[in-house]
């Protein structure tokens, strides 16, 4: 198979750059649209993610369930962005969505998405090894497969391996488990690793021991500050879909501020904000939003937004 070759060399090498500065990991807040990723990029952010589930939402869809309708959003998306920002961005492409179509070729369709990402402008890819719709895991191998495909095909793509043993779970596996994927997918050619659902410093730092390159962390507000993640030797620290969350739970808030008469103001956004802080993307079940009314925690939780996308399933094919 040859290799791509794109015109966004120079965008990825300081991508890669960025996971190894010596002041401090990457703080990276992921986009769901062009406005919010022109706007972080603005406020000067030294790179740019998307969310899945902000860019699956946006759309109407659910995330996580590998859906053909959220693999063109996130491409168009891409694509949108290209030329558009001062600074690096990456894409979450979930699973790859490569089981579209069915067949023995999903390594290849992965590799595929990842090579026309590059060629939008893309610096990087953020790949999951949990199986659309909450199946549960992707063998270590077969997963590892994806990852070969997509650094054959465009080798300087900062490949990011999130591991999903610690997400949406009760009852975690021992750390090792992860420490073992961790190793199959870096031999594979996983440049950084995510295992977001890890909140704990001691196993934060387990893993920071154990890994032999970038691990990347999704911050918790509440329990995470920037300056401890560094110390603990994290290198890359990601939002999320909290941006994406946030902006939704202020727009219920400034419409049930207006439906109450009562105006909105920047003081009273910001209070809603506040009231969220303790709510992440972990968090399961989440706070959910009462009917007719501002979202109780002032930040609708992961699960409350899946919900929301759920109806569109009974009315026709998601994708």
């Amino acid at each position: 198979m040859s290799r791509t070759n794109t015109a966004h060399p120079a965008a990825r090498r300081a991508f890669h750059a960025l996971h190894h500065a010596p002041d401090g990991p990457l703080l990276l807040p992921n986009a769901w649209d062009v406005a919010s990723a022109v706007a972080l990029a603005d406020a000067g952010y030294a790179a740019v993610g998307t969310t899945s589930l902000g860019v699956a939402a946006s759309q109407g869809y659910p995330d996580g369930r590998g859906l053909a309708g959220v693999r063109e959003a996130t491409l168009a998306l891409a694509r949108r962005l290209g030329g558009r920002l001062p600074c690096p961005y990456t894409v979450d492409i979930e699973g790859g969505y490569g089981d579209e179509g069915g067949g023995d070729q999903a390594a290849e369709r992965v590799a595929a998405l990842a090579a026309e990402l590059a060629s939008a402008g893309a610096a990087g890819v953020n790949l999951e090894d949990g199986l659309p719709g909450g199946g549960g895991l992707q063998p270590p191998s077969r997963q590892a497969e994806l990852i070969a495909a997509v650094k054959e095909r465009v080798p300087d793509l900062f490949l990011n391996a999130r591991i999903d043993t610690h997400w949406l779970v009760d009852t975690p596996p021992p750390l090792s488990a992860t420490l073992a994927r961790a190793e199959v997918y870096l031999e594979a050619g996983a440049d950084g690793v995510f295992v977001p659902g890890v909140v704990a410093d001691e196993e934060i730092a387990a893993l920071v021991a154990a890994v032999p390159a970038p691990v990347n962390i999704l911050f918790a507000p509440g329990r995470h500050t920037v300056g401890r993640l560094a110390e603990l030797g994290v290198r890359r620290i990601s939002t999320g879909s909290l941006l994406f969350r946030t902006a939704l739970g202020a727009a219920l808030a400034a419409a049930e501020s207006v439906r109450m008469g009562e105006g909105t103001t920047r003081e009273g956004v910001a209070r809603e904000d506040a009231a969220g802080e303790g709510v992440t993307e972990c968090d399961i079940p989440a706070s959910g939003i009462p009917t007719g009314g501002t979202p109780a925690s002032g930040v609708p939780g992961y699960a409350e937004v899946q919900r929301l996308m759920e109806p569109l399933r009974e009315n026709g094919p998601l994708g």
